[in-house]
Order: structure tokens, then C-alpha cells, then sequence
């Protein structure tokens, strides 16, 4: 239907009426289960899974480009939906029968597995329905392999229900989180994105950065970051932000290829930067029952020392490169860019007071979600009212209902809400506003779906694991491996994470390696949530790893450069990436694990000094060119900080301080005049 990344017309203005509708009716069901919970959690995954065939026939063509095929579209996508229909009509049959089905539960079950699969490639390709279809065949036929990894066997109606009912296998707790704290906070992103988010944080960014040596890129820099706490998407920050940034660091002299690669690994921190993240980090809170918050804070420093890499390595390129900035005249007011839109703020402030708080990411997402609604609304009759007494008093009205928000029944607020709405319609530009909601709405169904496809099919993985346990086999393989050495586990893990990533997004990259490795991993003595989030970082850092790096191929429309080019500039600039899981194993403090608070200081003091000495080695520059055994030097030195080994710390500060010392009073000296 268009290029656009996700496969749908790049704006809801422009998708056919019909689909527009459903794509409404889809976001309406979400909001009501989230707000309300009419239907059982088996229903709602089933539903969830419905739309998204349904609107994934509707929008995907089968092959090539261009428009689905019509009747074959509506046949397909109704018959995904009447799957859900046939979960909830006989959903209590479906319990008491449960393991004995009839022939109208295979229709169905089978009905539902080949449907996800063909969604599953229409909208990412082929590459994870072959592994999960490796997978299915394990479960039907790999009581033939041999030695340990062959099973007791298995039916094929064992499977089929494995897959099709119950919670353990397409209706997995993947796709319990698409249908619950995913979407909302997808949706949440984009209300914020309509309403004019990405400018704010685009314009205060260039207010702050755009003017300073290598501005251009340190404001591709600090946007991802800003944007990364409502998207949690890495592509989806590329194809947004990097419209303008992109560009932007061409025509001030940056490389086609640093500039894509500058984009795409500030983008893919978006997913480990708190407090929204990425879709992984919600299934990550479910799968180990622990609190959002956790998986926050053990994300935070990561994340700092993530984009604290990208933006070193930035101004080193422009100090080398003799970059300079826009003219400050050019950029805009970072400080009249907050006052004109602050009030965006409020929505986002809430949820991360809410999150952090200890409330779940469903009640958070439900309360931000309608407060964004409730400040968009209120904002449009606002600021075309005359007289700042009366301004005044609205925003008055609007503080005390935010500050009562949970005070209030839900019926309420969306009695509010309602208000708003039929206020909005006698305000002149209020149509403008409520289109906006309006198209919200369906963007948010729009962005769900590779997000929601994925969680659905790799419940296929999670099913087949949990009926024959080769989970455990796999695991015992590491194990033996890593039993004299956690390191050599440690890089065995890494790589399974990066191949698994060249073909598929880090959602199932990380429910297949955390369900093989991740326990492991914790045998070894890892804490659970650095084991898992070791998993996670590796399964983000797939997607700027050649030869096939997802956020690198997005980037490169825009770059007008290769993505392979863009791909090898970003594992460049993605240093902390990869050196920060490994400090955090083999010191949890990084990770903000144990009340040690000095100790994790320490540990965010020598991350920070090896990424820049690493970050010296491999840009070449500082005050002036390094030479090769500089860059050898800087190199070993910033080794010598990761490596946990006794007085490695010690030799690795004390080469770093010889190293800048001797560089900075030599460079002085070639300064200085005869």
C-alpha cells in the first residue's frame, strides 16, 4: 500500500474507510477491557489476536506491493476474528472439554495457527515463522531425533491445543501484554505524537544542542533519548526522528553513513530507556514477576551510559571532522518551545510518578492514556478562550481533576472526557483537535501490529518449551559449557542473541533466548533480572549488527547510504551497548541490584571511563589525532575496566590517566607558540 516501515499508509487520512473503522473499533475494545475488564483474559487475548489478523489481511498484501486483494482480505481477516468469536461464545465448553477437542476445536485451533503464520510473514517477513515452524516440527516429530534432544512424542491434537487453547501457547503471556500494557502504551505514544510531542522535544533538543560543536548530531542524540520515553520503539524513532536529523547532520558535513549510524543507535536506546522502554520490558515484568519499577531502575544506568557513548562518540567525530554547529540565531528557543507546549508534559510526568510509585503498567498506562486525552481536549478549549482570568480557571479545573484523578471513578473521567469532546465541537479549531484524537486512535492500532503479530506467534515457541521441556536440555548444554568459565557462557549467549536478531525484531528474540539461556544464565549465579536483561540488551544490539541490522535498513532511505555502511558505523557508536551487560554480570550494582548505592556510583564512574577510552580508541581523537599505539593504549585500558579481575581496575585507571595526560600536555605543547 506505501513504503512506509510498517506497511499500512504512512497516515490514517489516507487508509480506506473500512479499515479506518476497524482500525477504531479495535483501539475502542482495548480501551474498554483495560478500563472496565467486561471478559476474561482468555477472551481478550483471543479478541486482541482477532483484530490484528483482521486488520493485517486488511492492510498487508500477501506478496509484493500495492493493495490486499479485497474479497481474499475480508475472508481472511473474518476468519481470524472468528476464531476470538468461537474463544468467547464457547469459552466455558472450551474449559470443561479442555485437552479433548472435538472436530470443530481443530477446525478452529488449526484455523488459527495457519492464519498467525501467514499475518506473521506479511508483516515481518519470513524469517521468524521458519524458526517458529522449526520449532512446530520439533513438537511432531522430535521424538525421532537422536540423543538427548529427541522428546516422548507427541499428537498432533496435543499440539494443536498446546497452541491454540489454554494460556501457554498463541495466547501466551506475550500476547496477555500486547492486549494489556502494550497497547496502551502505544496508543499513549501516539496521542503524545499527534498532539505535537516530537516537535517539543525535536525543537528543545536543537534549542539546547543544535548550536554546539557537532550540534546537528547531538541533537539526533538527545531527541531519540526525549522520544524513547513514549515510543519504546527502536525503528519507529528512526523513521520519526530521523527525517529531520538525518538530513540535518548530511548538510553540516557528517558522513551519509555516521549519520544514519548516529541515528539508528540513539534510536534502538529508546527501548532501554526508562520509564516507558520497549515492549520487551513489559513481557520481561511478567515472565519474572517482578514489578515494572525493577526492570526500570536496573535499566536506568545502562541507559545513561548507552546514550552517554553515542554522544561522546558524536563530539569526538565533530572535533575530528572539524564539524561546527547551526547558527545559534537558527535555533529555536529551547525555553519558548516548553512554555507554548508544556502542558504535553503533564500526561508523561504522571506515568513516571505512577510508575515508579509502585502502581501496575496497566492502571499507569490506563491513567496517562486518559489524562493525554483530558489535556489535548482541555488545551484546545484553553488556549482559545479570551481573557487570562478565565485561561486561569480552566487550567485550575484541569489541575484539581488531575490531582483527583484517583479519587474519581473511571465512569467519571470518561464522562469528562465526553465533555470535552462536545465542547471541542463549539470552539473553533476544536474539530481539529478531536480529528487528531480521532487519528491517534487508529495510529495506535497502526503501530500495535508488528508488536502484537510478533508476541502472538511466538507463542508458538513458548508452547512447544513448555510441552517438552527441551528448554532445560538447551540449558543444560550451557551449563556444561560455562561450568568452569561464566565468560565463555556470557559470549555463547551474546551470539545467540545477535543471529537470532539478523532475521527477527527483539521481541522474540528475547522470549526464545531468555526461555534457553536466561536460566542458565542464573544457574551460573546471575541474578535473575541482570540475567534477563543481559538477554534483552543483546537481542536491541541485533538490530545494528551486520549483515542484517533492522534500525540500520530504516536509516538508510534516509541516509541515501547502504545498511550495511550505516550498520558498521553503529557498532561502532554503540560501544556501552555491548561492554555494559558484561560489567553488570560480574558486578550487579551497575544494575542498581543491592542497597550498595557507593558501589553502584563506582560502577557508573569506571563504565564512564572505559566507553571514553574506548570511544578515544576508536574515533582516533581528543585534543588532537591519536596515534596508533594511543588508540592500542586507549583500548587496553578501557579492557582493563571491564575485565573483574583483581588490580585490572587499578591498571586500567592508571593507564587511562597516562594516556590523557601524556596526549593532552603533547598536544599543548605543539600548540604552544617557539
Amino acid at each position: 500500500m506505501s513504503d512506509h516501515p510498517d506497511g499500512l499508509l504512512a497516515s490514517p487520512r489516507d487508509w480506506p474507510r473500512t479499515l479506518f473503522v476497524v482500525a477504531l473499533l479495535f483501539t475502542a475494545f482495548q480501551i474498554v477491557t483495560a478500563a472496565f475488564h467486561p471478559v476474561s483474559t482468555q477472551v481478550l487475548r483471543a479478541v486482541h489476536a482477532g483484530f490484528l489478523l483482521l486488520v493485517i489481511f486488511l492492510s498487508y498484501p500477501g506478496f509484493g506491493s500495492g493493495r490486499p486483494f479485497q474479497p481474499l482480505a475480508w475472508l481472511l481477516g473474518l476468519a481470524g476474528m472468528a476464531t476470538a468469536i468461537y474463544q468467547w461464545v464457547f469459552e466455558a465448553d472450551l474449559i470443561q472439554r479442555s485437552g479433548d477437542l472435538t472436530s470443530a476445536d481443530m477446525l478452529m485451533g488449526l484455523l488459527l495457527i495457519v492464519l498467525v503464520f501467514e499475518a506473521a510473514r506479511r508483516v515481518m517477513g519470513i524469517a521468524l515463522p521458519i524458526i517458529c515452524g522449526l520449532f512446530l516440527l520439533y513438537g511432531l516429530f522430535g521424538e525421532y531425533l537422536p540423543g538427548d534432544l529427541a522428546h516422548r512424542g507427541y499428537g498432533f491434537d496435543q499440539v494443536v491445543n498446546q497452541l491454540s487453547f489454554g494460556t501457554e501457547g498463541l495466547y501466551g503471556t506475550p500476547t496477555y501484554v500486547s492486549a494489556t500494557y502494550i497497547f496502551l502504551f502505544i496508543l499513549f505514544g501516539a496521542f503524545l505524537e499527534q498532539a505535537g510531542m516530537i516537535k517539543l522535544f525535536t525543537d528543545f533538543a536543537m534549542g539546547f544542542f543544535g548550536h554546539k560543536l557537532g550540534g546537528p548530531a547531538k541533537v539526533s542524540v538527545v531527541s531519540s533519548a526525549l522520544m524513547g520515553t513514549i515510543t519504546g520503539s527502536g525503528v519507529a524513532n528512526v523513521v520519526t526522528t530521523g527525517q529531520f536529523t538525518i538530513p540535518l547532520m548530511k548538510r553540516f558535513g557528517y558522513k551519509p553513513a555516521f549519520a544514519g549510524g548516529v541515528e539508528a543507535t540513539a534510536s534502538m536506546g529508546s527501548q532501554i530507556m526508562p520509564p516507558v522502554m520497549g515492549a520487551v520490558a513489559f513481557i520481561m515484568a511478567e515472565t519474572i514477576n517482578v514489578p515494572f519499577v525493577e526492570i526500570a531502575k536496573a535499566a536506568l544506568l545502562p541507559a545513561l551510559l548507552y546514550f552517554g557513548s553515542v554522544f561522546w562518540m558524536v563530539h569526538l567525530e565533530a572535533k575530528r571532522a572539524r564539524l561546527v554547529g547551526l547558527p545559534k540565531e537558527q535555533c529555536p528557543n529551547p525555553w519558548k518551545t516548553l512554555r507554548e507546549r508544556w502542558y504535553l508534559l503533564i500526561p508523561l510526568g504522571v506515568l513516571i510518578w505512577l510508575l515508579f510509585s509502585g502502581r501496575t503498567p496497566l492502571f499507569s498506562g490506563m491513567v496517562g492514556l486518559a489524562l493525554t486525552a483530558i489535556v489535548i481536549l482541555g488545551s484546545a478549549i484553553i488556549l482559545r478562550v479570551s481573557g487570562t482570568a478565565l485561561r486561569v480557571v480552566f487550567w485550575v479545573v484541569l489541575g484539581v481533576l488531575c490531582a483527583g484523578f484517583f479519587s474519581l471513578g473511571i465512569g467519571v473521567v470518561f464522562g469528562v472526557i465526553g465533555l470535552l469532546v462536545l465542547a471541542c465541537l463549539f470552539v473553533r479549531g476544536g474539530r481539529d483537535t478531536l480529528r487528531i484524537c480521532v487519528d491517534a486512535m487508529a495510529e495506535g492500532a497502526r503501530h500495535a501490529v508488528p508488536v502484537g503479530i510478533a508476541c502472538v506467534l511466538v507463542g508458538v515457541i513458548i508452547g512447544i518449551v513448555s510441552l517438552t521441556g527441551v528448554a532445560s536440555t538447551f540449558a543444560g548444554y550451557i551449563l556444561a559449557i560455562g561450568k568452569d568459565n561464566l565468560f565463555l557462557s556470557l559470549v555463547l549467549t551474546m551470539f545467540t542473541c545477535l543471529v537470532l536478531g539478523m532475521g527477527i525484531p527483539s521481541i522474540p528474540n528475547y522470549i526464545i533466548t531468555s526461555s534457553i539461556a536466561a536460566p542458565a544464565l542464573l544457574e551460573l549465579g546471575v541474578p535473575l533480572i541482570v540475567s534477563h536483561m543481559f538477554v534483552f540488551y543483546f537481542g536491541i544490539m541485533s538490530d545494528l549488527t551486520p549483515p542484517v541490522a533492522l534500525a540500520c535498513f530504516a536509516a538508510a532511505p534516509i541516509a541515501r547510504e547502504t545498511g550495511l555502511n550505516i550498520s558498521f558505523w553503529a557498532v561502532r557508536i554503540a560501544v556501552a551497548g555491548f561492554i555494559v551487560p558484561y560489567m553488570a554480570v560480574y558486578n550487579p550494582a551497575l544494575m542498581l541490584q543491592g542497597d550498595n548505592l557507593w558501589m553502584s556510583l563506582y560502577m557508573l564512574v569506571k563504565a564512564s571511563v572505559a566507553i571514553g577510552l574506548w570511544g578515544m580508541a576508536v574515533i582516533g581523537y581528543l585534543s588532537g589525532r591519536l596515534g596508533w599505539w594511543e588508540r592500542l593504549l586507549a583500548f587496553a585500558a578501557g579492557a582493563s575496566l571491564i575485565l573483574a579481575l583483581p588490580v585490572t581496575d587499578e591498571l586500567g585507571f592508571a593507564l587511562a590517566v597516562l594516556l590523557v595526560g601524556q596526549h593532552l600536555w603533547r598536544h599543548r605543547a605543539a600548540a604552544s607558540p617557539a
